[in-house]
């Protein structure tokens, strides 16, 4: 199966995007373009057999919380997002066809998160933490076996 390039959706879709949230870095950029790799392999809009949406896989209701417990307070980081979306009040739905807008919400999940951001350059410490902030203790992703998809990010 095949699916977006890893290198151009880093270099066309996460980068621009995190630019404009004014959260970018080389941390940033690899742990968001792995955490697509890992999350839909940059092939699947909608979770398989789940809720989840988008190539960042995020569900609905996280989509929900992001706004209504945080960037609801945070005008100064909601404002882009908005921009982004296109839309003052943008719906988890938006995550499957408007990829900065996607790539913005996971973001925002990671920037929500109490630990720094991991190194650049060491796919464990990205896969480590993607697994502990973003797919959760619970979740079905395994941090060793997606190490991979980390360092297809920081490779790209």
């Amino acid at each position: 199966m095949s699916g977006l390039d890893p290198g151009q959706f880093k270099a066309l879709v996460v980068r621009p995007t995190l630019l404009r949230l004014g959260l970018d870095g080389p941390a940033a950029l690899n742990l968001l373009t792995g955490t697509a790799l890992a999350e839909s392999g940059l092939v699947f809009l909608r979770q398989v057999s789940g809720p989840a949406l988008g190539v960042f896989q995020m569900e609905p209701a996280t989509h929900d919380d992001c706004w209504a417990s945080f960037l609801s307070a945070h005008p100064a980081l909601a404002d882009p997002v908005r921009a982004i979306a296109g839309m003052q009040a943008p719906s988890a739905g938006l995550m499957v066809s408007n990829l900065g807008y996607a790539c913005a919400m996971a973001r925002i999940k990671y920037y929500r998160a109490a630990a720094p951001l991991p190194q650049a350059g060491r796919a464990a410490g990205l896969s480590a933490y993607h697994k502990q902030y973003y797919n959760t203790m619970l979740g079905a992703a395994n941090a060793a076996c997606n190490q991979q998809f980390f360092q297809k990010a920081i490779d790209a």
